[in-house]
């Protein structure tokens, strides 16, 4: 198939206020926000479980994921986050984007580049796990309902972001 050219991006507003409407189409739908984390911690739940069951029934947090028989994939959020990485691909063949690319500096190698996206990725999962729910998840779903603690974490993590930017910036010039 012959390369077709890129579209342009959305313009951010038009994006965020779609992803406004799918919000609250997550509230009167499912009666609850948008989150991701909660797949992800159910996905490892569920490789622990089928490489070692009985470590997994018996440990006191992850035992009532599968208890009485439950299927741990049996939930709304691994459903949600299927969806977005099949409209996310979708849109991105859409758009002409859909290609095997790792995007990096003219400073950092591809493995560097590698190694501080999985570090930043297993540092915000454990953060996710400590703050009960993912930056979707608490900037907003907890933001909309003015969740007190939610507007704390984005704050923090906006904080985080600056505070690091200057020390990641220097990769990418």
């Amino acid at each position: 198939m012959p390369h077709q050219l890129e579209k342009p991006l959305w313009n951010p507003y038009f994006a965020g206020i779609l992803l406004g409407l799918v919000l609250i189409a997550s509230y009167l739908v499912m009666g609850t926000g948008v989150g991701s984390s909660g797949a992800a911690n159910r996905l490892a739940i569920g490789a622990a479980h089928w490489i070692a069951p009985t470590a997994v029934e018996q440990n006191g947090y992850f035992g009532p994921f599968v208890a009485r028989g439950a299927p741990v994939l049996d939930d709304w959020l691994v459903w949600e986050v299927l969806g977005v990485f099949l409209g996310g691909a979708l849109s991105a063949y859409a758009a002409g984007r859909m290609k095997l690319d790792i995007l990096r500096g003219p400073r950092a190698t591809t493995g560097k580049r590698i190694a501080f996206a999985l570090t930043g990725g297993i540092i915000m999962g454990v953060a996710a796990r400590l703050a009960r729910g993912c930056t979707s998840g608490q900037a907003l779903s907890g933001g909309a309902v003015l969740s007190a603690g939610s507007w704390i974490f984005m704050l923090a993590v906006f904080a985080g972001g600056y505070l690091v930017a200057p020390f990641v910036r220097r990769q990418w010039k």
